[in-house]
């Protein structure tokens, strides 16, 4: 019989690999679909016609092959940017946990201030000096969500910093930097891969909700939150050029939500 678990991850990475395949993949399978306007088949319903299964927005472009091209932009920033909070924020946390003193208050006091600071409020300051684009918006994350990996891998290092074989390796001359990311890193992984995953997840939110209020990237790229932001005015009469966009997304975080989720429960114990 299937457990449950099992279940999830198989609903989770089936999910994960059917829309970053179709995502990956879409430069050879739609071409320059995504761009190509068609006047004469604009706002046709979905399977009206064979060449548009998915239907068309109000110039006549193909909703599937803006969906495929579009999620590249997503994937890039869920994936991008939690990558690069969970390398600052575990560089900063292991060694504000192992040194600890005057390194480890300051980088948690910073860390304090950079919680109570509203993330759309620094999004909209960034965005509005310099302008939006998909860098800018991996900045924005980045700076803002390294805090989370910086508090959860301090907390393991203070719990692992004493441990014998911590001790033994001191013990026998091994220096403080091969320490901590030979010795410490790989028994603190477990929560880093979980929030990781979960953070992917979070992150293709936040573009699509940046996009969405016009702070995201350029409108004349292909993105789910810019096809929700130009569907909104066709909702009524329109109803596909938004919905099939939001199915993407919802997709895309419920399949990394599940990953997440078997995740935690298979590196419970180590956790």
């Amino acid at each position: 019989m299937i457990r449950i678990r099992n279940l999830e991850f198989i609903l989770g990475i089936s999910l994960t690999l059917l829309l970053a395949g179709l995502v990956f993949l879409s430069p050879w399978l739609f071409a320059d679909k995504a761009d190509s306007i068609n006047l004469l088949a604009r706002l046709s319903p979905p399977l009206a016609n064979a060449q548009y299964p998915l239907g068309t927005d109000a110039l006549g472009r193909d909703i599937l092959a803006r969906i495929a091209a579009g999620g590249k932009v997503s994937f890039i920033v869920g994936i991008y940017s939690s990558l690069g909070a969970v390398i600052l924020g575990a560089v900063l946390g292991l060694y504000a946990g192992y040194y600890g003193g005057w390194l480890d208050t300051f980088v948690m006091r910073f860390a304090d201030i950079q919680l109570a600071f509203p993330f759309i409020l620094f999004a909209m300051t960034i965005i509005a000096i310099y302008g939006p684009s998909l860098e800018r918006i991996i900045f924005v994350m980045i700076a803002t969500q390294w805090v989370q990996y910086a508090r959860i891998i301090r907390g393991s290092v203070l719990a692992l910093r004493e441990r014998t074989f911590i001790l033994a390796a001191k013990s026998y001359g091994q220096s403080s930097i091969n320490i901590i990311f030979k010795h410490i890193l790989p028994n603190a992984m477990g929560p880093l891969i979980i929030l990781l995953t979960l953070n992917i997840a979070n992150n293709i939110l936040l573009e699509s909700s940046l996009t969405f209020l016009g702070l995201g990237v350029d409108p004349q790229t292909p993105s789910w939150g810019g096809m929700l932001a130009e569907g909104r005015n066709y909702i009524q009469t329109a109803w596909w050029i938004t919905l099939f966009p939001g199915l993407a997304i919802m997709l895309t975080v419920l399949g990394l939500n599940l990953l997440g989720d078997w995740l935690r429960d298979q590196l419970g114990k180590s956790v």
